[in-house]
Parts: C-alpha cells; structure tokens; sequence
C-alpha cells in the first residue's frame, strides 16, 4: 500500500491556493513578475497591456483613467518598460495627416529571436 506523499507547508513566508484558470487568463514569465528593477507601477502595467488584444488604446491618458495612479506615474512606468526592452513606442504618420504612436509589447524581449525559416530551393 502506497502512502500519500507529504505535504509539509512553510513556517513562514507565503503559501499558495492554486486554481487552473480555464478561460480569461494571461501567462506572465517570472521574467517580468520577478523583475529586479521595475517598479510595481511598470509591472503592473506591463502585465495589463500583456493582457489586452491587439488595437487596443495604451496611451497614457488612457492608462490613467483606468488606474488610481496619474498621468506623471504612469508615464513613468512606460518609459521604464520601453528601457528594460518591453515597450516600443514610434510616432508615425497616419492617413490624413494625423500622428499617432504605434505602441509594440514584447511578451519576452530577451527571448532568442526565431531563426527565419528558408524556403526549399
């Protein structure tokens, strides 16, 4: 007869009640949970605009409404993602004439870059 493992729990520290999410969940490396020099505030928004489907609003003005922080913190924190290599924002000219900021995250941007794969000759 076999004996159930045993579970010993930590004398300190954090324990963790674990759930399988089966739908409306994002996968975040430790890269950037763990991060050891971002802020809260950059890890926070990182994770939220991992978080997003493609097209939607990431300016700051429009992270600041949906967050108790302000513009000035906000802005911040994308300038500190867009140095740890998370963020790319280019301003480019639309139709029309108008300028806008084309934003791109990078789920992983110290990731090996995919090898091209070449056609068969």
């Amino acid at each position: 007869m076999t004996r159930p493992p045993v579970v010993r729990r930590p004398l300190a520290g954090v324990t963790h009640r674990r759930h399988r999410h089966e739908s409306h969940f994002t996968v975040v490396g430790n890269h950037l949970a763990q991060h050891p020099t971002l802020s809260a505030v950059a890890i926070g928004l990182a994770v939220r605009i991992q978080s997003l489907p493609d097209g939607a609003l990431v300016g700051v003005k429009v992270l600041a409404a949906q967050f108790p922080e302000g513009e000035a913190r906000i802005a911040r924190a994308l300038r500190e993602l867009e140095q740890a290599g998370y963020l790319s924002r280019k301003k480019e000219r639309a139709p029309g004439q108008r300028i806008v900021t084309r934003t791109t995250y990078f789920e992983h941007p110290h990731a090996p870059k995919p090898r091209p794969s070449h056609p068969p000759r």
